[in-house]
């Protein structure tokens, strides 16, 4: 049989992950390390992470401080922060970036919890669809004669159940990272 409740939970696990990673991503009015997580530095002839490039700090909580390891990858940094569509200035300071996190205008921030309830969205669909393919494989065993009609029963509430729970705390994370971008 090709059900199995860890690997269901795992993959649930896996889109709750996936929507933290894009929290991480969005800018509130103050400063984090994670929000140049996605920063791709044109440098040494190809395209490179951000962090493989150098540190990035929180001075203060409007203040990052990027490192870069190498000053030839400065000018490189700065540009790709410049050009990222985070809307931040770099301040250069011989190898490193200053960089102050501007505060959010009501406009923005109405437009951040959007983008949060988008990347919500596909973390419930995500869920949803992990599991549909669990129903699949219980109606697959049933069919196959590997479990009876109420076992099949009683595997379907279990899955429903590990669905509910996953998509109540994707809600959970979206009302928290909705109330921390609303927060002035």
């Amino acid at each position: 049989m090709s059900y199995s409740k860890q690997d269901i939970e795992r993959r649930m696990e896996g889109a709750l992950a996936s929507l933290a990673s894009e929290f991480a991503g969005l800018r509130t009015g103050r400063a984090s390390v994670n929000l140049l997580d996605s920063i791709q530095v044109p440098a040494y002839g190809g395209v490179t992470p951000l962090s493989q490039v150098a540190s990035v700090t929180v001075s203060d909580t409007r203040m990052l401080s990027v490192n870069v390891w190498d000053k030839t990858v400065v000018g490189a940094a700065d540009r790709a922060i410049r050009d990222s569509g985070l809307g931040l200035n770099p301040v250069m300071d011989g190898q490193t970036l200053r960089i102050p996190i501007p505060p959010l205008n009501e406009e923005r921030r109405v437009e951040l919890t959007k983008i949060a309830g988008k990347y919500a969205e596909a973390a419930r669909v995500a869920v949803r669809n992990v599991r549909r393919d669990g129903m699949d494989d219980l109606k697959k065993a049933e069919k196959d004669g590997e479990i009876s009609e109420d076992r099949h029963r009683s595997l379907a509430e279990e899955v429903q159940k590990l669905t509910d729970m996953f998509v109540k705390r994707v809600d959970e994370a979206l009302k928290a990272k909705e109330a921390e971008i609303m927060q002035v």
